[in-house]
């Protein structure tokens, strides 16, 4: 395979959900559950490769440990086009961790994970499937904030994202689904992990500080083809001027997870797009679906906050 058509397979991705309107933290929910888990595949070889992929992954890599992650299950969309009623997401998630997310998205493996299927939370149930987050973050001079991932990255390396990461079950206290008969308390702490982590993971990827961005927007959600990786996408104003961006840059605390900081327009945003991991190449399709909404609006601003 030549590495162009590499990076195209790369950067193909779905549509899982899209919210062109821009959702708030009172329109998004979760349901966690240990229903929205993986469910183990019933052939014992394959199931038996995740503990040996992680074995040769950790070898001679010290830095990489075994993390809790969300799992992302499906969703299900309430009030949509045409009524009244604010669109409300409900996001099924259940509990996954770095380890089985090595052995079976990150597989050489892993289309042997997936069952077909045309109901995606079937397709997908062998996988671990944790849920990433990213940002699309437009400056007060209508530029986006990209980052060049660095070398020694696991997954493409050298390529171009936006901002992110994921939520994390540990910030909101969640090691296990011991938690859950708190099912309501709990899962009003994980949809505020959704918007929190975002955020969180923005500020420490740029250095630009909390107090200057906006309250998140979720925009919807997107799959690479490749490994079937989804991720969340946020929408986020940000009230510097581009020029001030690299000063913060330089003294962000997680900026070893990429080389460059690039802040542009959104002309040139499109040629990067085969450049970036599907995911991304998908975060950027939700962001132009926004913009659309916006000009059919004329600018009416997206959900009040």
């Amino acid at each position: 395979v030549s590495s162009m058509a590499k990076i195209a397979e790369g950067s193909r991705y779905q549509l899982l959900l899209s919210c062109p309107y821009g959702l708030s933290l009172s329109q998004v929910s979760v349901d966690f559950s240990k229903s929205h888990d993986r469910i183990q595949h019933p052939d014992h070889d394959l199931e038996d490769s995740i503990a040996q992929a992680w074995e040769q992954r950790t070898q001679g890599n010290s830095s990489l440990f075994n993390g809790q992650k969300f799992r992302f299950g499906s969703f299900c969309l309430d009030g949509a086009a045409g009524t009244n009623e604010l669109p409300h997401v409900c996001l099924r998630l259940g509990l996954t961790d770095y380890r089985t997310f090595v052995g079976t998205n990150l597989s050489s493996q892993w289309e042997k994970f997936l069952v077909t299927s045309q109901d995606d939370c079937v397709r997908c149930r062998h996988t671990s499937s944790p849920l990433g987050n990213a940002a699309v973050i437009e400056t007060s001079d209508q530029k986006i904030i990209v980052l060049r991932r660095s070398d020694n990255v696991g997954e493409f390396p050298g390529h171009y994202v936006f901002p992110g990461g994921h939520p994390e079950p540990m910030s909101v206290g969640i090691d296990s689904h011991q938690l859950e008969k708190d099912g309501e308390g709990l899962n009003k702490k994980v949809t505020q992990e959704m918007f929190d982590s975002i955020t969180r993971e923005v500020v420490e990827e740029t250095g630009i500080p909390a107090s200057s961005l906006s309250s998140p927007l979720f925009i919807g959600i997107s799959r690479r083809e490749l490994n079937v990786r989804p991720a969340m996408f946020f929408f986020i104003k940000c009230s510097h001027h581009s020029d001030d961006i690299p000063r913060l840059y330089s003294s962000a605390e997680d900026a070893f997870e990429s080389t460059q900081l690039h802040t542009v327009s959104l002309e040139v945003l499109k040629t990067m797009t085969s450049r970036m991991p599907g995911c991304h190449h998908g975060g950027f399709a939700l962001y132009e679906l926004l913009l659309q909404r916006l000009k059919s609006t004329n600018g009416t601003p997206l959900t009040s906050t």
